[in-house]
C-alpha cells in the first residue's frame, strides 16, 4: 500500500477554502475479533498505527459520516488526537473499512477522461454524464469482489473519489473545494453486459451489484496533496498494467462536478464522488478481457494511496 507521512500543520501549496487545513489521513475500521464495532480513525506517520478517535474522545462519534456531519468540531478534534499521538492501535490488530460506509448517495460521472473517450472513439462530453451506485455497493480496501452468477462480463474502473464534507446546493464553483472532506480511491467495478446490453442500456444495474464500489484505503484532506488534478492513476490486474494515466486528464474536475450536480440535489456529509476511469479498461481491448474468479485486481492514485480486491 502507498502510505502517506502524517503532519499536523498544512503545508505550504495548500488549495485555499478547504473544509479542513489540516493533513490528515482518517480512516474507517473495526478491531479483529468485532467485526461490527465500526470506529474513526487517524493514521499516524508511515509504518505506524491508527489513533482510535473515540477511545481519545468518548463523545466523538464511530462511523467517519457522523463525524462529518459535526463539522469542524470533529476535524479539530482529529487534529489534536493526531497531535496528541494517544490511543494508538497496531495495524496488525485491525481491518481497514472503507473510509466512508452509508453514504447518502454516491455520485458517478462517466466519460471523464480525455483518453477514455479516445480509447472509444467517443466524442468529448460538453456537460458531465451523471449516473449512480447503490450505496450498499461499497467495500473495503482490502474486501473481496463477489463475481456475480448473472453476469459474465464484469470489467475494472480505478478512478479518484472524493467524499463531501458539508451540506450544500447550488454551490458556486469558485467555493466548491470547501465542501470537500477529502480524496480517496475506487474501483467502479461494472457488469458491461447489464451496462451496455440489458436494462435498456442504462447503467445502474451494471455498476450496482454489491461489492462493486471497494472505497480506500484512507479519506486524504485535500491540504494532504498537492495538487488533486495532476495525480498519477494505475490499475494492475495480476501484477500486469492496465490502467496507466492521470488525474489531469479529467475533463470536468473537481469544482465543476460539485457545482454542476449542486444544482439538482442537496449536497450531504458522506456523500461519495467517483470522478471517472482512464484508458485501459476490459471491454475496450481487442478481444475483450473480464475478471475471472481468483484475479486480484490493485487500484493506485499517487499521495492517496492503493487498494487490492480479490475476484470471488
Amino acid at each position: 500500500m502507498i502510505k502517506l507521512a502524517v503532519f499536523f500543520a498544512p503545508r505550504s501549496g495548500t488549495v485555499r477554502g478547504t473544509a479542513s487545513s489540516a493533513t490528515m489521513r482518517l480512516v474507517q475500521f473495526c478491531h479483529r475479533g468485532d467485526e461490527g464495532g465500526v470506529r474513526v480513525g487517524v493514521e499516524q506517520a508511515e509504518g505506524q498505527g491508527v489513533i482510535d478517535l473515540k477511545a481519545f474522545d468518548p463523545s466523538m462519534p464511530s462511523t467517519m459520516r457522523e463525524l462529518l456531519e459535526m463539522g469542524q468540531k470533529g476535524m479539530d478534534c482529529a487534529k489534536r488526537a493526531l497531535s496528541s499521538g494517544q490511543h494508538v492501535v497496531a495495524r496488525s490488530d485491525i481491518r481497514l473499512l472503507s473510509p466512508v460506509t452509508g453514504p447518502e448517495k454516491v455520485v458517478c460521472v462517466g466519460m471523464n477522461y480525455k483518453d477514455h473517450c479516445l480509447e472509444q472513439n467517443a466524442p468529448i462530453p460538453k456537460e458531465p454524464i451523471i449516473f449512480s451506485k447503490f450505496p450498499c455497493s461499497i467495500t473495503g480496501p482490502y474486501d473481496d469482489i463477489i463475481l456475480p452468477e448473472e453476469s459474465q462480463e464484469v470489467d475494472w474502473e480505478v478512478e479518484l473519489a472524493f467524499v463531501i464534507g458539508r451540506k450544500g446546493k447550488h454551490i458556486k464553483e469558485e467555493e466548491a473545494l470547501s465542501y470537500v472532506a477529502g480524496f480517496t480511491v475506487a474501483n467502479d467495478v461494472s457488469a458491461r453486459d447489464w451496462q451496455m446490453k440489458r436494462n435498456g442500456k442504462q447503467w445502474l444495474l451494471g455498476k450496482t451489484f454489491d461489492t462493486f464500489c471497494p472505497l480506500g484505503p484512507a479519506l486524504v484532506t485535500t491540504a494532504a496533496l498537492k495538487d488533486v488534478h495532476n495525480l498519477g492513476v494505475r490499475c494492475l490486474v495480476n501484477g500486469a498494467t492496465v490502467q496507466d494515466s492521470n488525474t489531469n486528464q479529467m475533463i470536468f474536475q473537481t469544482e465543476k462536478l460539485i457545482a454542476w450536480v449542486s444544482q439538482f440535489v442537496t449536497l450531504c456529509p458522506g456523500d461519495v464522488f467517483l470522478t471517472g476511469t482512464p484508458p485501459g479498461v476490459g471491454v475496450f481491448r481487442n478481444p475483450p478481457v473480464f475478471l475471472k474468479r481468483g484475479d486480484v485486481v490493485e487500484c493506485q492514485i499517487d499521495e492517496i494511496g492503493s487498494i487490492r480486491n480479490t475476484v470471488v
